[in-house]
């Protein structure tokens, strides 16, 4: 099923990340994560690609095997900037050969060492690529408190533009930890035209190591709130993982009371993270 038809019901919908693993040797390890978490009935999950691509192998399996053996729907990842057109194009060829019709578009992270095949620069060009090739729904990213590389938010605000002028159909939105933000965002975006639906991205926070990881991948605020958490549970770590759980059910709760219909969990490839978030939503998203 196209996700844009599930959002397009109406109703709030709850779905999950999950991430390939790096080596073969880990593959069964996420497989099962990946399997568990499609237990609890996702309106759809997402697989990641991982960075410059080195998993995208793995991205397509295990897509294909959560369609084929869970059936649940699957959002398979694609990154361009380290890849070349002929890479691209062959991995389009496996996820309609595997019927898999929901793509994520991404630009994906520049190599520190800033060596690209030069083909991408922008999700932009790669979402009209996917357009051309075929029936596909296609989503892309959005970053309510600006992407760290742009200059600005107005500027980031353009790029978006742009990605849905190109043909996605949605956006998922970068973790936050503060609804305000997304709720200025919102208001931002729909005075600029760009009306696509918009889902929240949620990152339960559930050690003290993925604070930092956070803030120096994303550059996201940390409110003063969830940071006397982090200062009060910080040091037990199964009071943390049960802050850190409680923390983004009621950021969740917040945004389905606010009119917010889709709600992505990055769950990090932890099934007990996403079952207990589930369970904590299970009359308010049904």
């Amino acid at each position: 099923m196209k996700i844009r038809d599930i959002l397009a019901e109406g109703k709030p919908t709850l779905s999950f990340e999950v991430f390939p693993p790096k080596t073969q040797d880990a593959f069964a390890s996420v497989e099962q994560a990946a399997e568990e978490i499609a237990k609890l009935d996702p309106a759809f999950m997402s697989v990641t690609y991982g960075a410059g691509g080195g998993t995208s192998d793995y991205t397509v399996k295990i897509a294909s095997e959560l369609q084929k053996t869970c059936g649940v729907t699957p959002l398979a990842h694609l990154t361009c900037v380290s890849s070349t057109r002929e890479k691209v194009h062959r991995v389009l060829e496996e996820l309609k050969a595997h019927k898999i019709e929901n793509i994520l578009a991404l630009r994906g992270d520049i190599p520190q060492d800033g060596n690209t095949p030069k083909v991408y620069h922008y999700a932009s060009e790669l979402i009209r690529e996917i357009r051309e090739a075929g029936d596909f729904c296609i989503g892309a990213a959005c970053y309510p408190e600006g992407h760290v590389e742009s200059a600005n938010k107005t500027v980031d605000m353009d790029y978006l533009k742009e990605k849905v002028e190109a043909g996605c159909d949605f956006v998922t939105t970068q973790m936050f930890f503060d609804n305000s933000i997304l709720y200025s965002y919102l208001y931002r975006i729909r005075e600029k035209g760009i009306t696509v639906p918009v889902i929240a991205g949620i990152m339960p926070i559930t050690n003290v190591k993925q604070v930092k990881r956070s803030i120096q991948m994303s550059g996201c605020y940390m409110p003063a709130r969830f940071m006397s958490l982090v200062d009060k549970f910080g040091d037990d770590p199964a009071a943390m993982k049960q802050a850190g759980i409680a923390y983004a059910t009621d950021q969740i709760i917040d945004l389905i009371a606010n009119g917010i219909r889709g709600i992505h969990v990055y769950t990090m490839n932890k099934p007990d993270v996403a079952a207990k978030i589930r369970e904590n939503l299970s009359d308010i998203i049904k």
